[in-house]
């Protein structure tokens, strides 16, 4: 895409005018589809996220910061978040209707239960905020390393230290056995 299109877009949606997002759609429409469905595998589910993302890029469209990120990152940025929004909806939902009385998923136990790792939010605020902003934004909220580096104005080399040292600080607060059962739920 030139950057003369992409500098009308990004004037097009200070100004909230409508055409910036015919033109969205037009140079980036089917792109950001493929990043949606890429998450939610569904046709259907990925015709929603986009519409969605559409959504809200018009609605955060005063928050886009040419210095802090490219257009296709942002508008990439929204339209993976959405999905991923779509699919714990969708995960949720299905995970509601499971019969509890005919499923033994929720047949823990309390041998099942780990109250070393209830506390981890709290646990996380033991350790040096700038390592909690690095751990919030890769566990919690689901970023790359790349993506919390655009998005913390963070060098990604910084990110790669501090996600490091940070899991370092935690493995002080937690043993190893429960360190490594935190990471395996975090990503699971």
């Amino acid at each position: 895409m030139s950057t003369l299109l992409e500098k009308t877009i990004v004037e097009l949606l200070q100004e909230r005018n409508e055409k910036a997002i015919s033109l969205l759609y037009e140079n980036y429409g089917d792109t950001l589809y493929g990043v949606a469905h890429k998450v939610v595998r569904n046709d259907e589910l990925a015709q929603d996220v986009l519409q969605e993302s559409f959504v809200k890029i018009w609605k955060k469209s005063d928050s886009y910061d040419p210095s802090k990120a490219k257009l296709f990152t942002w508008l990439f940025r929204i339209t993976r978040n959405t999905a991923i929004d779509k699919l714990r909806s969708v995960n949720t939902k299905s995970d509601k209707e499971i019969q509890m009385d005919v499923s033994d998923v929720y047949n823990l136990g309390v041998e099942g239960i780990r109250p070393d790792l209830i506390d981890v939010r709290e646990n996380l605020e033991k350790i040096e905020e700038k390592y909690q902003i690095v751990l919030d934004a890769l566990f919690f909220q689901g970023m790359t390393q790349q993506e919390a580096s655009d998005e913390l104005d963070i060098p990604l080399g910084t990110i790669k230290s501090r996600l490091k040292i940070g899991l370092r600080e935690l493995k002080k607060i937690y043993n190893p056995t429960a360190m490594l059962a935190l990471l395996m739920s975090v990503f699971m």
